[in-house]
C-alpha cells in the first residue's frame, strides 16, 4: 500500500481547479481543503487498521445501501453495536462495523446469515461511513404492524365465567348470543372450563361445538345454522386465513390478550361434506409453577431423573404418543435447570409456552428452517442446554448425538410406546450404536391420566379379573416399592360425577412415568446393535425401573386417578 499524500501535495493539486461557490475565498478554500485532507487521512487510517486485522475495508459514503439491507439490523442495534448491514441479497449479506472483532457484532452477522440462509462477511468501516448509513434509516418507510389479536374485555369474560358452569349453561349462553358475540363467548367458555381444544364441526343435523377436556372430547352444545357462516368468517379473519377458500385446509393463529396472560390460539380448518370443520387449540402462555413433582414425577423416578439432569452432557429423551405430555415434561426439566449461569436454547414446532431466561426458536418448514438446520444454528450460539422439539430423522438425530458427546445436555422427544422402545427407534433411523450408547443418559416413557374429581370421589368395587391383574402388577414391582405398596389397603376410587366436573368424574390430568437410565450393561447391549425393546425393558426392570402401569397403580391407590383410567391409557 502506497504512502498517503502530504497536505502540501493535496493543496498543490487542488490549486489547478477553478473556484466555485461561497468557499472560493482563500480562507474558505483552505478550510475546505483541510477538511477534505483530514477526512481522507482518517479513512486511510481505517484502511490500514482493516489490513492489519485481516478485514476488507469499504467506504459507505458513496455506496448504494438498499432498504432491504438496512432492515436486516434495527437502528437501535446498529447504533449500540456500531455496525450496519450495507448489502443483502438472497445469497449474500455484508455487515460493516467499527470493531469487527466485537463478539456481539460477529453474533449479529451469524444471526443474519441464519435468518436469510445466506453467506456473509464482515467489513471494517469508519465512523464517517457509520454516520452516513445511520442517517439513511430516516428514509425507511414506517410500517405500522397490523395485529389481529383478540382483546376480550374483562366484563365480557366475567359474564361468561359467571354464566358458564357446565355444558348446559354454555348451550344456553350461545343460544342467546348474537353473531358478533358468539366467538368471544365460545372462547371465554373454553377458557373457563380449561379446555385444550375448541372444535366447531358441521354435521348433517347441525353445527356441533365440542370441547376437549383433560384429553377427552365432549359434545358441549349445538350452534344455530344461521350463525355458522359468520362464525367461520370471523375465525378466518382474525387467523389471517383466506375467507373465500373453503375447499382446502388452512392453518393460522391469533392471540387472546388477557390481564393474567396471553393465550395463543392455533387454528386449523378443513373442508368436509357438510361445511368447514374448525379446530382451535388454546395454549396458555403462563406456565408458572411447572415442576416435576406437580406433573406427577415422584419417588424413585424423580430421584433417577434429577440425577441425570445434573449431568453436564448427554441426552435426555421423552417418549410417548401425541398428547402424552412430553413437551410439558421437558418444560418442567428446563424450569429446574433454568439458572442465571446456564444458557438454554430451544427449537420447537411450535413454541407452545414462553419461558423467561430461555432463548426459544420456532422452526419454519416453508423457509427450509428445519430441526436439523436449526440445531446446527443453536450449537453456534454456545448453549449449555439445547431442547429440540422432536427427533424424527437421521440428520437431526446425528447432530443431537454429536452435540451430546461434545459437552452439551440435549433434551428432546421421540415417538415410541415405551422408554425401552427409544433405543430400537434410534437404531432403525440409522444411528450408529457406538455413538448412541455413550450419548444417551436416560429415556422417560410417559402417559397422561385424568385426576379423580375431589368433590365426587368414591370407592369402587373391583371384579375378580381386575383384582388378579392388579395383584400381578404389584408382585412385579421392585422389592422395596412392593413392600410399601402392600402396606396399603387395596381400595381404588372413581368419580361419581357432579356439577364441579360437569358430571365427568375427573378434573385435571397428571403423568404416569417410567425412567430408563443407561448403565454399563445396557451400553454393551446397545453396542451389540441387535437388542430388542423387550430385552431392554426386562433389563431395566431387573435394575429397579418402575413401569408406567406400576406407577399408575400406585397413583390409583393414592386416590389420584382411577384404575379404569390407568388401564385405558396403557392399553
Amino acid at each position: 500500500m502506497s504512502d498517503f499524500p502530504s497536505i502540501q501535495d493535496l493543496i498543490s493539486q487542488d490549486e489547478s481547479k477553478p473556484d466555485a461557490g461561497p468557499d472560493a475565498t482563500a480562507g474558505g478554500k483552505f478550510k475546505k481543503k483541510i477538511g477534505q485532507i483530514t477526512t481522507k487521512q482518517k479513512e486511510f487510517e481505517v484502511m490500514k487498521k482493516a489490513a492489519q486485522a485481516g478485514y476488507q475495508h469499504i467506504d459507505l459514503e458513496h455506496f448504494p445501501v438498499s432498504q432491504q439491507a438496512l432492515m436486516q439490523v434495527p437502528q437501535d442495534v446498529a447504533e449500540r453495536l456500531q455496525a450496519v448491514c450495507f448489502f443483502a441479497t438472497p445469497e449474500q449479506v455484508r455487515v460493516g462495523a467499527i470493531d469487527p472483532d466485537n463478539q456481539e457484532v460477529q453474533d449479529l452477522l451469524a444471526a443474519i446469515q441464519d435468518r436469510n440462509h445466506a453467506e456473509g462477511a464482515l467489513y471494517q468501516i469508519s465512523e464517517r461511513s457509520l454516520r452516513h448509513v445511520i442517517d439513511l434509516y430516516a428514509g425507511l418507510p414506517v410500517v405500522k404492524a397490523v395485529t389481529k389479536d383478540i382483546s376480550i374485555k374483562e366484563e365480557d369474560l366475567a359474564k361468561v365465567q359467571a354464566t358458564v358452569t357446565d355444558f348446559n349453561s354454555l348451550a344456553e349462553l350461545i343460544r342467546k348470543a348474537t353473531a358478533s358475540d358468539l366467538m368471544i363467548y365460545l372462547l371465554g367458555a373454553a377458557l373457563k372450563l380449561n379446555a385444550s381444544d375448541l372444535h366447531v364441526e358441521a354435521e348433517n343435523e347441525g353445527i356441533v361445538i365440542r370441547l376437549r377436556l383433560d384429553g377427552i372430547l365432549h359434545k358441549a352444545a349445538m350452534l344455530p345454522k344461521e350463525s355458522y357462516a359468520k362464525l367461520v368468517s370471523r375465525v378466518k379473519l382474525v387467523s389471517s386465513l383466506k375467507i373465500n377458500i373453503t375447499d382446502k385446509p388452512q392453518d393460522g393463529r391469533f392471540t387472546i390478550k388477557l390481564a393474567e396472560g396471553d393465550v395463543d390460539v392455533r387454528v386449523s380448518t378443513m373442508p368436509t361434506v357438510y361445511g368447514e370443520s374448525i379446530v382451535m387449540r388454546l395454549l396458555k402462555q403462563s406456565r408458572q409453577g411447572l415442576t416435576l413433582d406437580k406433573i406427577g414425577l415422584r419417588g424413585d423416578a424423580y430421584t433417577r431423573l434429577e440425577r441425570e439432569i445434573e449431568r453436564p452432557n448427554g441426552m435426555i429423551i421423552t417418549t410417548g404418543p401425541t398428547g402424552s405430555g412430553k413437551t410439558t415434561t421437558l418444560y418442567a426439566v428446563m424450569t429446574l435447570i433454568n439458572k442465571p449461569g446456564v444458557k438454554i436454547i430451544t427449537l420447537e414446532d411450535p413454541v407452545e409456552y414462553r419461558m423467561e431466561g430461555v432463548n426459544q426458536s420456532q422452526i419454519d418448514r416453508s423457509r427450509d428452517y428445519t430441526f436439523a438446520k436449526g440445531l446446527r444454528s443453536i450449537l453456534r450460539q454456545d448453549p449449555d442446554i439445547a431442547m429440540v422439539g422432536e427427533i424424527r430423522d437421521l440428520e437431526t438425530a446425528e447432530i443431537a448425538i454429536q452435540a451430546a458427546l461434545t459437552g452439551h445436555l440435549i433434551l428432546s422427544t421421540i415417538h415410541t410406546n415405551s422408554a425401552a422402545g427409544a433405543v430400537p427407534r434410534f437404531l432403525s433411523m440409522g444411528v450408529k450404536p457406538f455413538l448412541l450408547a455413550p450419548a444417551l443418559n436416560s429415556v422417560i416413557g410417559q402417559r397422561l391420566v385424568r385426576r379423580i374429581c375431589s368433590t365426587c370421589i368414591a370407592p369402587m368395587t373391583l371384579t375378580d379379573e381386575e383384582k388378579s391383574r392388579v395383584t400381578g402388577i404389584i408382585q412385579a414391582m421392585p422389592a422395596a416399592i412392593r413392600t410399601e405398596v402392600e402396606k396399603k389397603e387395596l381400595i381404588f376410587y372413581k368419580g361419581g360425577g357432579c356439577e364441579s366436573c360437569n358430571g365427568i368424574g375427573y378434573q385435571g390430568r397428571i403423568g404416569i412415568y417410567e425412567i430408563l437410565t443407561m448403565d454399563p450393561e445396557l451400553e454393551q447391549m446397545v453396542l451389540a446393535g441387535q437388542v430388542s425393546e423387550y430385552e431392554i425393558e426386562q433389563h431395566a426392570i431387573a435394575k429397579g425401573m418402575v413401569t408406567m402401569v406400576q406407577d399408575g397403580i400406585i397413583k390409583a391407590l393414592d386416590k389420584i386417578t382411577s384404575l379404569e383410567e390407568v388401564f385405558r391409557v396403557i392399553e
